[in-house]
């Protein structure tokens, strides 16, 4: 069947880079003849009807702008029958050919959903700043993410060196890691606490004391949320250690800000290849990047969380410091 008219809707939590793959969606699916259909707010959006027919110019200079002119929202009522139901009802009278969904793992999830129960065609788009979908090296947003977080770690560093602190730095991660452990390597930290990975905390005081015997004037933990509590990692390092130590917590600056070039990039090549799939007639797949070439997984397997390797970085951190 030949595809007439798509949706394009983000879902989950916002990252930037969303908008440089709307734009690309909506262009290249235009180029084509094909109609552009947005889908405000997600799934919730999908099931209220909140549609809107997308021209050339609905996507003007929004390829700089971090979050989503399309909006997001967490919708529970898509996890029932009823509400996919209503969401098909929906695809269904506005007589949409196929979805685009941009999101992370929740939303191919919800994607998944359309395609096995209700034979929806649907294609996903990897965009998410904890960088944990499968079949893509990256996903839109991380790299953003991460640079954000960086760059208010080396602020910080510059206050913790002069006024000669421990600062235990909150990044964003509950069941990922990917940005603490980045954001550690390329901020030169100390320590990193991560998600399922246990950590010494009595080694840890006992570093910090013997390097500040040693002379060392600073010290910086990255902590990712789903580790622990930045607070309390403090409270306990200063009960311990005796050592002035505070809290920064970088918490949703990091999904916030004007995307990277990287990610302009990889939203534009995703959201176009998304098309492309569809005009090739192939449906129920995620887009991906592998080794900076196109690579295609089904939704099913997309939809599983990669946990990235983190011995080798973590080694690094320790001998470096």
């Amino acid at each position: 069947m030949a595809i007439k008219r798509i949706g394009v809707l983000t879902s989950g939590g916002d990252a930037p880079g969303m908008n440089a793959a709307i734009r690309a969606v909506v262009r290249y699916a235009l180029h084509y003849d094909i109609e552009v259909v947005g889908i405000f707010r997600g799934y919730a959006g999908l099931i209220n009807e909140e549609l809107r027919l997308f021209d050339h110019r609905s996507v003007s200079n929004i390829i700089n702008r971090g979050g989503t002119i399309l909006k997001t929202v967490r919708c529970p009522e898509f996890l029932t029958r009823e509400g996919q139901r209503r969401a098909v009802g929906v695809i269904k009278k506005n007589k949409i050919d196929g979805l685009i969904l941009i999101g992370g793992d929740g939303t191919y999830r919800g994607a998944v959903a359309l395609v096995k129960k209700w034979k929806i065609p649907c294609i996903g788009v990897p965009c998410t700043i904890d960088n944990d979908i499968e079949g893509t090296d990256s996903t839109i947003g991380s790299d953003t993410a991460v640079n954000t977080a960086l760059d208010a770690i080396d602020k910080i560093r510059d206050t913790a060196s002069s006024m000669e602190r421990i600062f235990v730095v909150e990044v964003m991660g509950r069941e990922s890691g990917f940005i603490a452990l980045q954001v550690a390597v390329g901020g030169g930290a100390e320590e990193v606490l991560l998600p399922g990975k246990k950590y010494d905390f009595e080694a840890m005081c006992h570093d910090i004391v013997e390097g500040n015997i040693r002379g060392k004037v600073s010290w910086i933990i990255v902590v990712a949320e789903g580790a622990a509590r930045a607070e309390d990692i403090a409270k306990k390092i200063t009960r311990i250690t005796d050592l002035e130590t505070r809290v920064a917590v970088l918490g949703h600056i990091q999904r916030g800000g004007s995307p990277t070039a990287r990610d302009r990039i990889l939203a534009t090549r995703l959201g176009a290849e998304a098309v492309e799939l569809f005009r090739k007639g192939k449906t129920g797949k995620a887009v991906g990047v592998i080794s900076d070439d196109i690579n295609i997984v089904d939704l099913e397997k997309a939809k599983t969380k990669k946990y990235s390797k983190t011995g080798s970085f973590y080694k690094l951190i320790r001998i470096l410091t």
